[in-house]
């Protein structure tokens, strides 16, 4: 990763470095030029303010005595019928062939050419010289040592990529660091899947000096996660060891039922129809229990539930009537507030009748069972009784698998309740215990304000 990050920054550098001299040197070449055609203009401006006696010879050679040039810039007049003038230093350049062809055949108009002198190059802008009237009577040739430019493009070139090479270093450097340090969290994480994968779920990251990025968050991940599978494994042991525990004892009594009932040999129709009737109830014990499991098994799923609108007034009218059927109760249903709820009906009222059979447990002829429901404005949907109470230590594991709620000599597995919470959480709510030992209980499963929707205009009207 490191070498083809290096590549390519050192790519990518050198391409803007070499477009950093380029650009250098056009802009280098371009004031060149542009100072260069200067130079006739200004020739033709001092020519034509020259003395009246004085004649063009003679004021062409005071001008390149006395003009200034640029550093490195040369100065050539060939005038027709005269002599070469050239200003210091320019007469090696008149002496070349390809500008000595220039002075003898000049051009219509200015024009640019490049020309070599052995180790030496010259940009040379040759200019024709024209009277007032219009008449050409020379040749002005300015030309520029092109030395300068090259020693320049070298200095620019060499300081560009030194810039490039100390941005490649420090580039790779913090590549380096960034990569090692998570390179090293991948091979941690590697290491512990490793061990995950042969059981041992004890390996933790832990924090790296508390790094609050996607590191830090990739290390907690992964310890929240291989925590998760720890307890989940842990509750699935238990949940065999309470599974086993339950069967156990139905498989139990229906086999030692019928091992008396096969030592008799000639038993009689009552001990047969005794002995069938406790084993068929014992099986539906078992068939109730694995139903159940099967139900929390499932909520585990992304679609465990399926939600769908319904009026809250009829849905929890529908639960109240199934419930009073159950036990002979002092039964009311409080008043519910007329909105439409999104919820899966069906797993809702079976939660809602799950705490209503704990209630109907816990209590007796006479007792009170209230059914009610209320905005809050999270949605409350509440089971209260008169009965018994739970003690106050066992309320904290009511809803955990296997744990029952009432008293111990209670007929039930345990689920009910685990069913209950596993239905209310799918729903995205969460579930309230309140209850005094000796009192009562109320149990209240509360659903996000998200599940409610206010009732269509047309249906509150006819309401």
């Amino acid at each position: 990763m490191l070498v083809v990050h290096g590549v390519v920054l050192v790519v990518v550098l050198g391409a803007v470095t070499v477009e950093v001299v380029h650009g250098f040197s056009a802009h280098y070449t371009h004031t060149i030029v542009s100072d260069l055609s200067e130079e006739g203009p200004e020739y033709a401006r001092a020519a034509a303010q020259r003395p009246g006696g004085q004649s063009i010879e003679a004021f062409s050679r005071a001008y390149l005595q006395s003009h200034l040039l640029a550093s490195g810039h040369l100065l050539v007049l060939a005038l027709k019928g005269q002599p070469t003038l050239a200003s210091p230093g320019a007469k090696v350049l008149a002496t070349l062939p390809s500008v000595a062809r220039l002075l003898v055949a000049p051009p219509a108009r200015s024009e640019l050419q490049d020309v070599s002198a052995g180790a030496s190059s010259y940009l040379v802008l040759v200019s024709p010289i024209q009277t007032a009237g219009g008449s050409r009577i020379g040749v002005l040739v300015a030309a520029a040592s092109l030395t300068g430019l090259g020693t320049q493009r070298d200095q620019v070139l060499l300081l560009a990529g030194a810039e490039a090479a100390v941005a490649v270093a420090a580039a790779l450097l913090s590549s380096y660091l960034v990569m090692r340090r998570l390179l090293r969290t991948v091979g941690a994480v590697t290491r512990a899947a490793v061990a995950a994968s042969v059981g041992d779920l004890g390996a933790r990251l832990g924090s790296e000096g508390g790094a609050d990025d996607e590191v830090g968050r990739l290390r907690a991940a992964f310890d929240g996660m291989l925590e998760r599978i720890a307890a989940g494994l842990d509750a699935q042991r238990q949940l065999l060891s309470d599974v086993s525990h339950q069967l156990r004892t139905p498989l139990t009594v229906a086999r030692g039922h019928l091992e008396i009932l096969e030592r008799n040999p000639a038993p009689e129709r009552v001990e047969v129809s005794q002995t069938t009737a406790t084993v068929i109830g014992e099986l539906g014990q078992m068939s109730t229990l694995v139903d159940r499991l099967l139900l929390l098994g499932r909520s585990f799923a992304p679609d465990f539930v399926e939600t769908e609108p319904a009026a809250l007034r009829a849905f929890m009218g529908e639960v109240f009537a199934a419930a009073r059927v159950l036990a002979e109760r002092r039964w009311t249903l409080c008043e519910v507030p007329d909105v439409v709820v999104v919820i899966d009906s069906a797993k809702l009222r079976g939660a809602l009748l799950n705490l209503v059979d704990n209630a109907v447990k816990a209590t007796g002829p006479g007792d009170a069972i209230e059914l009610g429901a209320r905005l809050d404005p999270e949605l409350v949907l509440w089971v209260a009784d008169s009965g018994s109470g739970i003690a106050a230590k066992a309320q904290a594991e009511v809803f955990d698998r296997f744990r029952r709620a009432g008293q111990s000599g209670q007929k039930g597995a345990g689920l009910g309740l685990a069913i209950v919470k596993a239905v209310t959480e799918a729903h995205g709510g969460r579930v309230r215990l309140q209850s005094t030992e000796g009192e009562g209980t109320t149990v209240e499963v509360v659903l996000p304000p998200s599940c409610v929707r206010p009732l269509p205009a047309d249906e509150g009207d006819a309401r």
